[in-house]
């Protein structure tokens, strides 16, 4: 059995800094016991840094800029680097949601995992899954049966 291979949107890793009970939590710690591979890009890890690092989300996660660095570094130890070989914009609506799906595409993902499902309508046309953190769980858990 291989494992999935996605990219989490950087909104999965802001609620699972804001919220230990919610489905994005349980993704992260699906990640670090090792259910699944995550992929990232430089690009990516920036974005990830910069939104958690914002005072708004300090604020509503009560951590610090060293907690988050932390946190990322940790990321780091985990993560399959991804180089992007090839961009494809615009695909999007949001277009900081392109490096999402670049990653996933020049990576070979499964999936993308996302709180927003709408904003990566173009993905199928790449046959890209795009799925929840709940309904990615589900689907980790169907697998291991």
């Amino acid at each position: 059995m291989s494992l999935f291979r996605v990219v989490l949107d950087t909104n999965v890793l802001v609620a699972a800094s804001r919220s230990r009970t919610g489905a994005s939590y349980a993704v992260l710690q699906a990640w670090r016991s090792g259910r699944f591979k995550a992929l990232v890009s430089v690009p990516l890890m920036l974005e990830y840094e910069a939104v958690l690092n914002r005072p708004e989300q300090l604020a509503a996660s009560g951590r610090s800029i060293a907690m988050n660095h932390a946190f990322l570094d940790a990321m780091c130890l985990l993560i399959e680097s991804v180089h992007l070989h090839y961009l494809l914009r615009p695909q999007l609506r949001d277009p900081s949601d392109e490096m999402v799906l670049e990653t996933a595409l020049n990576g070979r993902a499964s999936g993308i995992v996302t709180l927003n499902g709408r904003d990566f309508d173009a993905a199928s046309d790449f046959r890209m899954s795009v799925t929840t953190p709940g309904a990615f769980l589900r689907q980790l858990t169907k697998e291991n049966l």
